[in-house]
C-alpha cells in the first residue's frame, strides 16, 4: 500500500518491480545513495563587518521609535514575521498588539485584515464575518471598489487562508484571488512577481523560511528600504544555513557509523531528505539537538517502511511486529540479521530521546514511545495484509491507517516529547485510540497529497496503492483529485481551530504542526517532468 511519506518523493532515486516467482509475496526496488550536501566554500561569510547584536539593537530601536504609529507598527510586525526574525522581538511584537486592536475595525481593507492575520496569529478571537462585514454589499459579496487595491487584496489572501470554517473568508478567497489574478498584467515588474509568488505559494498554507528569501528579495527592490530589518534577516539566514549545514554532517557521520545502508543494501539513503523534515518543522539554533534526534527516528521509519515493503516476507513481518510490543532486544534473536540490527538502532534512539527528555523535562515517555512504535508497526502489517491478500480496503479504512504510515504521528510524538510534552496529560496519547487534530490534520494532509504525488511520479508501478485509486473503484468516473484537495481544505479549516482557536497545546508545538502540513507544498510541487523545482530551490536556499 502507500509508503510512508518521509520515504515517498524523490522518485528519481528508485525504480519498484516484483520478483518473479517470489512467493513471499516481497517486492524489489534498486535504490541509488541520495547525494549528502557539502558546505558552500563561502557559508561562514557572514554581511561584511556586521554585528549581530548591534543589528538587533538597531532594529529594536527602530521598532520603539514608531511605536506610536499604528500602521507602522502593524507593517513592522509583519515584516519581521515574514522575515522569519519575529523571535528575537517577541516582546515588542506584543507590546504592538495594540496597534492591531486599533485597526482591526478599519474601513481600510489592508489595516483591517492585516491586523485581523496578525491578531489571529497571537491568539486573539476575531471574527472573520464581523471584521469583513463592512467591505461587503446587501448580497454579503466583496464590494468592487476594493478591486484596485492591490496590497488591501493581498492581505485579504492572506487572511483568507487562516479559515475555520468563516462564510466570509471563503468569499475573500475567491474574491482575491481573481482580481489579483487579472491586475497582474497591469503591475510594475517586481509588485508583479511577488503577486504571483503570493498566489502561487500563500502565506499561511507555505513554509515561513522559503517565503523569506523572496519576502527579502522584494523588499530590497522597494525604493524605500529598511536596512537595518534586511541585514539582520540576511545575517540571520546565513547563520542558520551554516547551522543546518553542521547539523547535517552530524546526521551523515551517523548514518554512515550505524552501517544499516550497508547491511540493508535494499533499503533506501537519503540522508539529506530525512533531515530536510526536522529543518523544517523546528527551527531556532536552540533546537539544533532534537533535529539530529528526530533525523534518526525519521530514518528509521524509512528502513522500516523498506523492510515491509520490499524485503521482508510476511511472516518475518509478523515476527518483527511481535518483537517491537515486547520491547526486548533479546526478542529479536530469531529474526533475520538485518531485522536485529534495525532493530538495535530503533530500540537504542528511542530510549536515547526517552532518557533525554527525562534529563531535560524531569519526565520518561518510553512508555508511550513503546506504543506509538506498536501503533506504526501494526498499521504496516495491515497493509502488507492487504497487499498480499489482494484486499481491498474501504476508502476510510485506507485513510485511517494511511496516517499512521506516514511516519507523522509518530515522529510528532517523539519531537513533543523532546520539547517536555507530557503524553499521559492531555489526548496526545495516541493509544487513547484518537489521534488528536494537531497531529491527525498534519498527518492526513501529507498522506493525501503524498497519494496524489504518487499518481505523478512514473516510477511507480501501481502495487502501492493510493487513496486516489480506491476512490476512482469506488466512484468510477468521480474527479478523485478535485475531492482529495476538498478533504485537504477541510483538515487546514481544522488545524486552524486546533492552532488559533481551541489552542489547547502552547505555540511551540502548533507551529511544529503547521510547519509539517506547509511542508507538503515543498515536497508535492511538481513541475514539468516530474521534477520538483520548489523542493530544488528549497534545498539550495537553506541548506546548499
Amino acid at each position: 500500500m502507500a509508503a510512508h511519506v518521509f520515504s515517498s518523493v524523490e522518485p528519481p532515486l528508485f525504480s519498484p518491480s516484483r520478483v518473479a516467482g517470489d512467493g513471499g509475496g516481497r517486492r524489489r526496488r534498486s535504490f541509488r545513495p541520495c547525494l549528502v550536501a557539502t558546505p558552500a566554500r563561502d557559508s561562514h561569510a557572514m554581511a561584511d563587518g556586521f554585528d549581530f547584536q548591534e543589528g538587533l539593537k538597531s532594529v529594536k530601536g527602530m521598532l520603539h521609535q514608531n511605536h506610536k504609529e499604528n500602521r507602522k507598527v502593524m507593517t513592522d510586525i509583519d515584516h519581521l514575521k515574514r522575515l522569519c526574525i519575529d523571535h528575537y522581538f517577541q516582546d515588542e511584537i506584543d507590546d504592538g498588539m495594540d496597534a492591531c486592536l486599533n485597526l482591526v475595525h478599519s474601513d481600510d481593507l489592508l489595516d483591517a485584515t492585516l491586523s485581523l492575520r496578525l491578531l489571529r496569529e497571537a491568539g486573539h478571537d476575531i471574527s472573520a464575518d464581523e471584521v469583513l462585514q463592512k467591505f461587503v454589499n446587501e448580497n454579503d459579496d466583496f464590494n468592487l471598489d476594493h478591486t484596485k487595491d492591490i496590497r488591501g487584496l493581498l492581505s485579504l489572501q492572506d487572511i483568507s487562508h487562516l479559515n475555520m470554517g468563516e462564510a466570509s473568508l471563503y468569499k475573500a478567497n475567491d474574491f482575491s484571488r481573481k482580481h489579483l489574478t487579472s491586475a497582474i498584467k497591469h503591475l510594475d515588474l517586481n509588485l508583479a512577481r511577488y503577486v504571483r509568488h503570493s498566489l502561487d505559494h500563500p502565506y499561511h498554507v507555505s513554509l515561513t523560511q522559503y517565503k523569506a528569501r523572496h519576502h527579502l528579495s522584494y523588499l530590497q527592490s522597494l525604493p524605500t528600504r529598511n536596512t537595518a530589518m534586511e541585514e539582520l534577516a540576511l545575517a540571520d539566514f546565513q547563520l542558520n544555513k551554516l547551522q543546518h549545514q553542521m547539523e547535517m554532517q552530524e546526521v551523515k557521520r551517523w548514518w554512515m557509523g550505524l552501517g544499516l545502508a550497508q547491511e540493508i543494501p535494499a533499503t533506501r539513503d537519503q540522508i539529506l531528505k530525512w533531515y530536510m523534515f526536522p529543518m523544517t518543522i523546528l527551527q531556532g539554533q536552540s533546537f539544533s539537538r532534537y533535529r539530529i534526534e528526530i533525523t534518526k527516528i525519521i530514518a528509521i521509519v524509512s528502513i522500516v517502511d523498506d523492510i515491509f515493503d520490499v524485503i521482508a516476507t510476511q511472516e518475518e513481518l509478523s515476527r518483527f511486529t511481535e518483537a517491537i510490543k515486547m520491547w526486548d532486544l533479546a526478542a529479536a534473536a530469531s529474526l533475520p540479521s538485518y531485522m536485529r540490527s534495525c532493530y538495535s538502532a530503533l530500540y537504542t534512539i528511542t530510549n536515547d530521546i526517552a532518557d533525554m527528555a527525562e534529563r531535560e523535562h524531569g519526565l520518561n515517555p518510553i512508555d508511550h514511545l513503546k506504543k506509538d512504535w506498536t501503533m506504526l508497526f501494526d498499521a504496516f502489517l495491515l497493509e502488507a495484509k492487504w497487499l498480499s491478500a489482494n484486499q481491498v480496503p474501504s476508502l476510510d479504512d485506507y485513510l485511517s491507517n494511511g496516517v499512521v504510515t506516514t511516519g507523522g504521528p509518530l515522529a510528532l510524538v517523539h519531537l513533543f516529547s523532546m520539547l517536555g510534552h507530557d503524553p499521559t496529560r492531555d489526548a496526545t496519547n495516541l493509544t487513547a485510540g484518537c489521534i488528536p487534530p494537531i497531529i491527525s490534520c498534519p498527518s492526513k494532509i501529507l498522506r493525501l497529497w503524498d497519494d496524489m504525488g504518487s499518481a505523478k511520479d512514473e516510477a511507480q508501478d501501481g502495487l502501492d496503492g493510493s487513496y486516489k485509486e480506491l476512490y476512482l473503484k469506488e466512484n468510477p468516473g468521480g474527479n478523485a483529485e478535485g475531492h482529495m484537495r476538498a478533504l485537504i481544505g477541510s483538515e487546514w479549516e481544522e488545524l486552524n481551530r486546533e492552532c488559533f482557536s481551541r489552542r489547547a497545546f502552547p505555540p511551540s508545538m502548533t507551529r511544529i504542526s503547521l510547519n509539517l502540513a506547509r511542508m507538503v507544498r515543498v515536497l508535492f510541487g511538481y513541475g514539468e517532468g516530474q521534477t520538483l523545482p520548489v523542493l530544488e530551490e528549497y534545498i539550495r536556499m537553506l541548506l546548499l
